[in-house]
């Protein structure tokens, strides 16, 4: 299966088997029916079927797509890895026709939304506090308290959850959370949100496939010009 237009055949005609997969992989994390992540990895397919038949390939159709470009991406890079799970003995032959493709799609989205995104802080001072948070050993997410919605994780909340960091953000928090513990959480989020004192206080995370994971948590309360945020530091006990 080394030809590129017999891959793009075999993309189609697997392309439920591949979705399943996944699916599996991302477990919570996967994306929702009908999202704007859906339509972008549909996007990504019919754009690495005309790249893999044509050569050379047009730009991927990215207009009026809106979405988050971590999110999008990072479920891009687990559509591709599924599909070489998918592939069994040829995985390298998808691999290896799919990696210049994932790589142009990833440059033409990060440039239709650096377009759009406005400097909130110095880049200097962003970097800074990625940083800092990538070196908390806890489990750290930030949550938007409208949406509920995760909008950004450290390598420990990635490697707890059992999904990868990016696959996380715009994935909602609820996902997350056993379902008999969403109330005393929410009521938690609502309390920092508006303005109390940071909280302590020991519940349970679910990691992708829904387990339970005991944790001592610390939530705190962060506004911004924009938004609300529910800051989560989990700790397994």
């Amino acid at each position: 299966m080394a030809e590129s237009a017999e891959i793009a055949s075999w993309l189609v005609a697997k392309r439920l088997a591949i979705e399943q997969a996944m699916s599996e992989s991302l477990g919570s994390a996967a994306p929702s029916p009908g999202s704007a992540e859906v339509e972008a990895l549909r996007r990504f397919r019919t754009f690495a079927s005309v790249s893999l038949r044509r050569s050379p390939s047009r730009q991927p159709a990215l207009d009026g797509l809106r979405v988050n470009e971590r999110r999008a991406l990072a479920l891009v890079d687990a559509w591709s890895q599924a599909a070489a799970r998918v592939a069994g003995a040829h995985a390298r032959d998808v691999t290896t026709a799919l990696q210049p493709i994932v790589a142009s799609y990833r440059n033409a989205l990060r440039t239709q939304n650096r377009g759009r995104k406005q400097c909130a802080a110095p880049r200097s001072a962003r970097r800074a506090v990625t940083a800092a948070i990538d070196r908390i050993s806890d489990a750290f997410l930030a949550v938007d308290a409208d949406s509920g919605r995760i909008v950004d994780a450290n390598p420990a909340a990635a490697a707890l959850l059992g999904v990868a960091r990016d696959a996380l953000i715009d994935v909602e928090a609820n996902h997350f959370i056993p379902s008999d513990a969403h109330d005393s959480w929410w009521t938690h989020f609502d309390a920092v949100t508006e303005g109390t004192e940071p909280r302590r206080f020991q519940t349970r995370l679910a990691d992708k496939s829904g387990a339970p994971i005991p944790v001592d948590c610390t939530l705190t309360g962060l506004s911004t010009r924009s938004r609300s945020l529910a800051l989560v530091v989990a700790r397994p006990v």
